[in-house]
């Protein structure tokens, strides 16, 4: 079948990639927000939960689960570039290679433990979305960007923290850094609902195009970018 050509999908797809790239940039500096103390990726990285909401939305799940995987390769490449820029040698005089290797020096536990999670997160966020648009008719856009916000956020901040801090610290410890954490994207993603509406609404307009994910493949390693139904 024929691909649809939408106006606003690979606009929108690079802006995905982008913030996740950066995401992954500052996420080495941990931040002071009230009595919270938080990596700065948490500033950024929850808008990828929303850019997902609005893939699934709009132009159904074919097009989040690309995305998805255009932002697993493009984190992966991130992260082996980072890796083989710190080893290769430094020109004489160069004074910065201690500071390079901070940004850049993603450590192997927590560069995999961020991937799966993202991953996995990501794929549970879309999924939940496009069941919930069919069993609600399409209706109550706010209950699919919730429920699925709650789902994908869970299964992210789960693996990412258990992956990572699993074995190190104590696991009260981590359970009170799950819920925060969970807590606090939940929240954040809740707050930016009436912009989700916005979006949605405009590109639906926009794209002619409001995806119904039926009788549709949710294997998340498929090819298939069939347009789903209206």
């Amino acid at each position: 079948m024929h691909e649809r050509r939408f106006k606003y999908l690979d606009m929108l797809v690079t802006t995905f990639v982008v913030i996740l790239l950066v995401s992954n940039l500052v996420a080495q500096k941990i931040c002071r927000l009230g009595p919270l103390e938080v990596s700065a990726a948490v500033l950024l990285f929850p808008i990828t939960y929303i850019f997902g909401d609005i893939f699934t939305e709009v132009y159904g799940y074919a097009a989040s689960r690309r995305a998805i995987w255009l932002g697993f390769f493009a984190t992966g490449l991130l992260a082996i570039m980072g890796l083989i820029t710190i080893l290769l040698p430094s020109a004489p005089g160069w004074p910065n290679q201690p500071a390079f290797t901070t940004v850049f020096g993603f450590l192997p536990r927590i560069f995999a433990a961020s991937l799966i999670a993202y991953w996995a997160g990501e794929f549970a966020n879309s999924y939940t979305l496009s069941r919930m648009k069919l069993f609600t008719g399409g209706r109550w856009l706010w209950s699919r960007t919730i429920g699925s916000t709650v789902v994908g956020q869970a299964v992210d901040t789960v693996l990412v923290i258990v992956l990572t801090f699993g074995g190190k610290y104590p696991w009260i410890d981590i359970v009170h850094i799950i819920l925060s954490g969970y807590v606090l994207k939940v929240c954040y993603e809740t707050l930016a609902t009436p912009l989700t509406y916005a979006i949605v609404i405009a590109l639906k307009r926009a794209e002619n195009a409001d995806a119904f994910d039926r009788s549709h493949d949710y294997n998340p390693f498929s090819l298939s970018m069939r347009e789903p139904e209206a």
